[in-house]
């Protein structure tokens, strides 16, 4: 028996559905959530899709419907998840130094290294405040215009450009202590090259 032929749905949507769980764990820093946000953002894209105008930008279309899911339904579990484990970091028994606490969650950081690993980056980017590090994601790791970006987030361009400049910021500021910590010296990097290595680090990681 012959197959069916692919959907326009399918070969549309269904195509962007590793990119939309990357862009859902950077959002949420949780795989769970991600994989909730994913699935939410493809059931409302299945339903309206008859209201996608064919030719235009899928890709763009998807992530709005991702942003929008995501702050009206998880960005409050995101917070509360945040101060939760600011609330146990501070309760940590004073027994153990701040520096082995860090150390059991992230190994990587304190091995030796020539280079900042991708996993630095991954870190300084979660560490990003989430309107921001929603701007830094959409231009930096998925190449999204600033108008598309505007248009995504639903606001001006002028708060776009300026939530990614401020996320841009906090991100070079998170991987200069990485280096200096790993003893890189990298105190003088300048923001153009943090923001360049943001890209190879995406596309990299697949996330």
């Amino acid at each position: 028996m012959a197959q069916a032929a692919p959907s326009r749905f399918d070969q549309e949507a269904l195509v962007h559905l590793d990119v939309l769980y990357g862009a859902a764990m950077r959002y949420t820093r949780d795989p769970r959530d991600a994989e909730d946000l994913v699935q939410d953002t493809m059931v409302s894209a299945y339903r309206f899709f008859g209201s996608f105008e064919a030719g235009s930008n899928c890709k763009a279309w998807l992530f709005k419907i991702l942003t929008n899911t995501f702050i009206n339904k998880y960005r409050r579990r995101v917070r509360e998840r945040e101060v939760q484990t600011q609330l146990v970091e501070e309760e940590a028994p004073s027994l153990i130094s701040d520096e082995a606490r860090e150390a059991s969650r992230n190994p990587e950081r304190f091995l030796p290294s020539a280079n900042l690993l991708s996993e630095d980056v991954k870190r300084a980017l979660d560490a990003v405040p989430t309107d921001y590090r929603m701007a830094v994601v959409l231009c930096d790791l998925e190449e999204f215009s600033y108008k598309e970006i505007a248009d995504i987030m639903d606001c001006p361009v002028g708060t776009v450009m300026s939530r990614l400049h401020r996320g841009r910021r906090l991100l070079q500021r998170s991987l200069r202590d990485y280096a200096v910590e790993q003893g890189i010296g990298l105190s003088s990097v300048p923001t153009a090259a943090v923001h360049d290595n943001v890209v190879p680090f995406a596309k990299k990681s697949g996330s």
